[in-house]
């Protein structure tokens, strides 16, 4: 239980409750029987009786009494919730994976130490030294009242980042891939170190465990300003994961061969032939895991190289780095049949795909890369994991 939810020792009013025994009758004048004088005379001797027999009379008075009684309960039991209801918090409420609802109560001052909660505990492998969180997360800034040199109390919030949300600062909505052990944002690391894939995280960081001068004017964080990071930590896997599984054989002279190579890129010679027309998937190492869909975003380590000349243009095994990839329709100018080849196959997989120009960058290609627009391209990709995301 937290020290916000913990009662706060006994009600501030106790209601003492009067004794009917106590209470003769001349003195006790039931409201709205003051015949109208103020001050609430009692009535004077010639005012008309009240025709009430005795018991009667006894019968209104015990009614009266208990009304009262009820009533000073009511206050006592409202002074002990007002008394004893829990402070302002910060809230986080929604399915893990779906978008949460954030409430940051104004009444909320940032407070001067990193606070983590879970909302939501996960089960599964936990964030440590040389793994990668896959992790879908939401950014909002959070500026104390009158400053963070000011007593005064209270908070203003606006939410600057979202993953799930095309903006200026994510051009390309899903789910990011980072290196929690080697970042820079000691309230990020400290607060997701240990945490489980599954699990959602709520960070109220302040602002000596926040984001350096540059990437705070990036999210247009003011200095003395805290942050409110909430994650989803949507899958956990070793930097330096590799396909695993039953080797599939090859037999085919007109494809490419693949030759592993521990801890690098594998090596893949391409014949000196024509390529295919068509876009071809091959397995080249059947993985256990289950199979990926179009709803998934796959963490994958890759190579890529031009048919014909044998060049690589890119490779994130040079990077360092796997690298996440949503394999829902892409967004114009990636390579259409990358994200499609990607579907429906095992998690642990080493697949080998080879994409004729419509399945790549088309007719104007990629110069930057290299790549004509009569190239055909083949990459060789291992499927480290992959997470519900769409």
């Amino acid at each position: 239980m937290s020290d916000d939810d913990k009662p706060r020792g006994e009600p501030a009013v106790k209601a003492k409750l009067p004794n009917a025994k106590n209470i003769r009758s001349p003195e006790f004048t039931p409201h709205g029987i003051s015949g109208g004088r103020s001050g609430g005379q009692p009535l004077k001797p010639s005012a008309k009786p009240s025709g009430l027999t005795a018991a009667q009379a006894k019968k209104r008075r015990n009614i009266a009494i208990v009304v009262a009684v009820v009533a000073v309960l009511a206050i006592a039991g409202g002074t002990t919730w007002y008394v004893t209801r829990p402070a302002p918090k910060v809230e986080v409420t929604g399915a893990f994976g779906s978008a949460p609802k954030v409430k940051i109560p104004g009444a909320v001052t940032p407070g001067k130490a990193l606070k983590v909660t879970e909302p939501v505990t996960g089960t599964g492998p936990k964030i440590g030294a040389n793994t990668l969180a896959l992790l879908h997360y939401e950014i909002y800034k959070w500026t104390p009242k009158g400053g963070d040199k000011s007593d005064k109390k209270g908070s203003t919030s606006k939410k600057v980042l979202d993953t799930r949300e095309k903006s200026e600062l994510n051009p390309q909505p899903g789910p990011q891939l980072l290196p929690v052990d080697k970042l820079q944002v000691k309230g990020l690391k400290n607060g997701l170190t240990n945490k489980a894939e599954g699990s959602r995280v709520v960070l109220q960081i302040p602002p000596d465990q926040s984001f350096d001068p540059q990437s705070a004017q990036q999210f247009g964080l003011a200095e003395g300003d805290s942050v409110v990071f909430v994650a989803d930590v949507l899958k956990v896997i070793p930097t330096n994961a590799e396909a695993t599984g039953a080797e599939q054989k090859l037999t085919d002279k007109n494809l490419p061969t693949v030759e592993p190579q521990k801890g690098k890129a594998p090596k893949v010679t391409i014949p000196k032939v024509d390529p295919p027309k068509t876009m071809q998937v091959k397995t080249l190492i059947q993985g256990t895991g289950p199979a990926t869909t179009k709803d998934d975003t796959a963490v994958v380590n890759y190579v890529g190289q031009i048919w014909g000349t044998g060049k690589q243009f890119d490779s994130s095994w040079e990077k360092g780095a796997p690298a996440a990839f949503p394999l829902a329709d892409p967004p114009p100018g990636a390579m259409p049949g990358f994200f499609k080849g990607l579907r429906d196959l095992k998690v642990g997989s080493r697949v080998m795909l080879i994409l004729p120009p419509n399945d790549g960058y088309g007719k104007t290609g990629n110069p930057q890369a290299g790549i004509k627009g009569t190239d055909t391209v083949v990459f060789v990709v291992d499927i480290l994991g992959a997470a519900k995301t769409g």
